[in-house]
């Protein structure tokens, strides 16, 4: 007989394994399609560039990765229907990344196409730790730091990328407009300091106060 506690981690191993498949797939994706943009055409053209909305193949996981932002916001329900801590950072995230997204695709914003590429490419690695945890695997802290430390790395160079939209804008080679770039910003910046926070409440604080208790 299967203990109850077993069948669970199971069934949550399941789900997760069907949900970390899909950023797995668009990073894949996407990346080799940013790679190729990067390697034929350079930098300017990988950010400015609007194919990515449009392309045979990129489109669909364009249109996936806007679409996802809803169920990945469904997952705060069942955070709270759990009764377990939601803390600020995850629907606050969830929720400006759904309206951004959304705003954005709509216009075809310069840059979208590296913010994309780095959100699959982070949860594949994110849900793919839940995964394994979920399964009963043993893994190591530094997995869990490499995650956070991923996110803050995610949100240095969307603020990179935001820059180099504006500075192109200004010679009409890149299609997007301030307001965008504004708000674009301001998200970023907000989740840069939000995980760096995280992170040091998490894990150095955590580490400090376990060294103390010794």
């Amino acid at each position: 007989m299967i203990g109850e506690k077993t069948k669970i981690h199971w069934m949550r191993f399941n789900r997760l394994r069907r949900k970390v498949s899909f950023p797995i797939f668009g990073a894949v994706r996407t990346g080799a399609y940013m790679l190729y943009i990067l390697m034929t055409k350079g930098l300017k053209q990988s950010v400015c560039d609007q194919s990515f909305y449009i392309g045979p193949v990129s489109k669909f996981w364009a249109y996936a990765f806007v679409l996802s932002k809803a169920p990945e916001l469904g997952d705060t329900i069942f955070i709270i229907l759990r009764k377990q801590k939601l803390i600020f950072l995850h629907w606050y995230h969830h929720i400006t990344v759904l309206l951004y997204s959304w705003y954005s695709y709509k216009d075809m914003v310069a840059g979208g196409g590296w913010f994309m590429t780095m959100n699959y490419g982070v949860h594949a690695v994110m849900y793919s730790y839940y995964a394994l945890r979920a399964a009963g695997f043993r893994v190591s802290r530094k997995f869990a730091m490499f995650i956070t430390l991923s996110q803050i790395t995610q949100m240095l160079i969307g603020c990179v990328i935001n820059y180099l939209v504006f500075s192109w804008m200004q010679h009409g080679q890149c299609h997007s407009h301030v307001q965008n770039i504004i708000w674009s910003s301001l998200m970023y910046l907000s989740y840069f300091v939000l995980f760096c926070h995280f992170f040091f409440e998490a894990y150095i604080g955590k580490t400090r106060k376990e060294r103390k208790d010794d």
